[in-house]
């Protein structure tokens, strides 16, 4: 069975999508589900996440998704790019600052490069489920992974900058989609959310009347349980399991998962 497939994806940095990525695949490892992430962004947070900045840095463009991109480096085996980490169930497929010259600002009149990461992910088998992290931007390693995936979710903080721009992000979801009739928008996820915080609450409010039924239920807070864990290289539901942040997560991976099977379930009576 095809894995499925979901990119996290904002323009804005700071959101919380290689956070969100990253925890996200302990929860469903821990689940039972195969989990195959793909950094898409040159900055490889979520590499370096399971890997630290030294090993991931020094990494050749061979070993990363810059190889999808460059015929020189791709050798034409999948399993090649896809590794292991220490978490069980869970594989990636590394990013660093070789990706970068790739990430160009047109992908659309990128050729067959438009479909890199589609093409990879339809050569690949045994995974339930693959999870993108996207740049902050749309440019090339966005548009690709918009392509290649089947849902987009928007993480976004409850302020300011975190807020600016959805309307573009939208659009984009709305441009790919006529390349990739099978995408669709999952929902926006609120994060880094601070309960203290006046100007949190009274934005999550005003995204929850713009944004209506796509706003997912779960919020998922600034906690220092997310930070200590990512710190010891390890998904929050893998490193303290009991930790409300973890509970959080796992839920977000329920809501999301439900979300799909009712999609599902009304593209089968359509």
């Amino acid at each position: 069975m095809r894995a499925t497939t979901i990119c996290l994806i904002n323009q804005k940095g700071g959101c919380g999508k290689s956070s969100t990525c990253f925890h996200l695949a302990g929860s469903y490892a821990r689940k039972g589900r195969s989990v195959l992430l793909i950094d898409a962004d040159p900055q490889g947070s979520l590499s370096q996440g399971f890997f630290g900045s030294a090993v991931t840095e020094n990494l050749p463009a061979s070993e990363t998704l810059a190889a999808l991109f460059d015929d020189d480096f791709f050798l034409g085996s999948p399993e090649t790019l896809a590794v292991p980490t220490h978490i069980d169930r869970v594989s990636i497929v590394r990013a660093n600052q070789t990706l970068a010259r790739h990430n160009t600002p047109t992908p659309e009149l990128a050729g067959l490069t438009q479909y890199a990461l589609r093409e990879f992910l339809e050569s690949l088998t045994g995974y339930d489920l693959v999870l993108i992290d996207c740049p902050p931007n749309l440019y090339q390693c966005s548009w690709n992974a918009m392509l290649a995936a089947d849902f987009v979710v928007i993480p976004v903080p409850p302020e300011d900058f975190g807020t600016q721009g959805l309307r573009v992000v939208h659009q984009a979801v709305v441009n790919a989609h006529r390349l990739n009739p099978e995408l669709d928008l999952l929902g926006h996820v609120v994060t880094r959310y601070d309960a203290r915080l006046l100007v949190h609450q009274s934005y999550e409010k005003k995204l929850r009347g713009l944004y209506g039924e796509t706003m997912l239920d779960t919020v998922i807070p600034e906690a220092s349980a997310f930070k200590v864990s990512l710190a010891c290289r390890q998904p929050v539901s893998c490193y303290s399991p009991a930790s409300k942040a973890a509970a959080l997560t796992d839920r977000l991976a329920d809501e999301l998962m439900e979300r799909i099977g009712r999609q599902a379930g009304q593209q089968n009576v359509a």
